[in-house]
């Protein structure tokens, strides 16, 4: 009974440790994203046309965790800022594209490297190791939650 009460207070402060972890993390992140003129929803759909190339914009709200509703708006400001361009599946009318423009890739080319910097600065606290050992245990924990 009280290993039990032990592993629950432990699983509950694991949870707020993890939580204000990732807060402060994505607050800095979210801090160097915008001193690149983008906030993070547009800069996650930049990085991922710049490293994946182009994507139904349909699966790009799927792999950056935003709402359909959302995606349109974003590709509409990205469109308009000339990073990204839409394409008509040809197939598929139901389907359409977004692909990174030639603008887009510079600004990508100038600030990723900067970001990636800028993360592992603030990823500083931890050796290589480290990192490597609780990247297995987060996704361990990650998978083990997924599968309930």
């Amino acid at each position: 009974m009280n290993s039990k009460k032990n592993e629950q207070e432990l699983s509950l402060k694991l949870f707020v440790v993890l939580n204000r972890a990732v807060q402060s993390i994505e607050s800095h992140a979210i801090q160097d994203i915008k001193s690149h003129g983008l906030n993070l929803t547009e800069f996650s759909v930049l990085e991922l046309l710049f490293h994946k190339g182009e994507q139904p914009i349909q699966k790009i709200g799927q792999k950056v965790l935003l709402a359909s509703s959302s995606i349109t708006y974003v590709v509409d400001k990205l469109e308009k800022k000339n990073y990204i361009r839409r394409r008509a599946c040809p197939s598929d009318r139901r389907v359409t594209y977004a692909g990174i423009t030639e603008e887009g890739k510079q600004l990508m080319e100038e600030i990723f490297p900067k970001h990636s910097e800028a993360m592992n600065d603030i990823m500083g606290g931890l050796t290589a190791e480290e990192k490597e050992h609780l990247i297995e245990q987060i996704k361990k924990l990650g998978l083990y939650a997924q599968s309930l």
